[in-house]
């Protein structure tokens, strides 16, 4: 099981003591690297990923792991060629695939993303476009959380990824169903319920968890997960003030 971030390159981590005082954005990813040993790509969200660049970061991290999220505008803002930048994704995230060191593509999607016949046939259709890459499904919105979408996805052996998050009437529950034997997928982002409801991202993040509510999972549900599971992925995306290091950090030490 491996234990990390959300992200790495946050310049608040500097003044958080997580990176030394002066580092540059190009120096974070290796200073992340001698903490964790996985990060989640969370700028893949935001362009579509590129060969070269993925390239540059094997050569230079060797025994980093990587999770890579899915481009947004194949699940927040779809294109109407999604096909296309599907193919690009493919394209840009095969040396992660080919070096072994691709955990999986995490397919967030958004609260807005209701379970709709049209939006099942649409993440359907995403799925196969995607394969034969590893994936994880991230829902957002209560309507998935059923047996027969639990189903579906144990079927294709895509990853039900489990969050943490405030308990808000129609978000996606804290659940630990295992659908792919080969990888769970747990997402903390925090508890911050009025952050959640302020739309600004910065104070939706902004939690630090106590010992006690990481260990509701470290001793109540990830011991079930991993048993049922080749390999495990605990990330933490409360990154504000370098809250998500430290949790991590405190989450290693309970997992045993």
């Amino acid at each position: 099981m491996y234990i990390g971030a959300c992200g790495f390159s946050y310049p608040e981590w500097i003044e958080a003591g997580v990176y030394p005082v002066g580092t540059r954005s190009a120096e974070m990813l290796g200073l992340y690297s001698q903490i964790f040993p996985v990060v989640e790509l969370n700028y893949t969200w935001y362009q579509m990923i590129q060969a070269e660049t993925v390239e540059r970061m094997l050569a230079s991290h060797r025994d980093l792991l990587f999770c890579a999220k899915l481009t947004r505008t194949m699940t927040h803002e779809i294109a109407e060629d999604w096909r296309a930048q599907a193919a690009l994704y493919r394209q840009g995230v095969q040396p992660l695939l080919d070096s072994g060191r691709l955990l999986s593509v995490l397919v967030q999607l958004p609260p807005f993303f209701r379970r709709t016949p049209e939006n099942r046939t649409y993440l359907a259709h995403l799925l196969d476009y995607l394969h034969p890459l590893p994936l994880t499904v991230e829902f957002r919105h209560r309507s998935w959380a059923r047996d027969s979408v639990f189903r579906g996805l144990e079927a294709r052996r895509v990853t039900l990824a489990s969050v943490d998050a405030p308990p808000l009437p129609d978000l996606f529950p804290a659940l630990d169903v295992v659908t792919n034997p080969q990888l769970f997928y747990l997402r903390l982002h925090g508890r911050n319920l009025a952050g959640w409801r302020s739309g600004n991202k910065q104070q939706q993040f902004d939690y630090n968890y106590r010992e006690d509510e990481l260990a509701q999972w470290s001793r109540e549900r990830i011991p079930a997960m991993r048993a049922a599971c080749d390999a495990g992925v605990v990330l933490f995306n409360n990154h504000v003030a370098g809250q998500a290091v430290r949790n991590a950090q405190t989450m290693e030490r309970l997992i045993v």
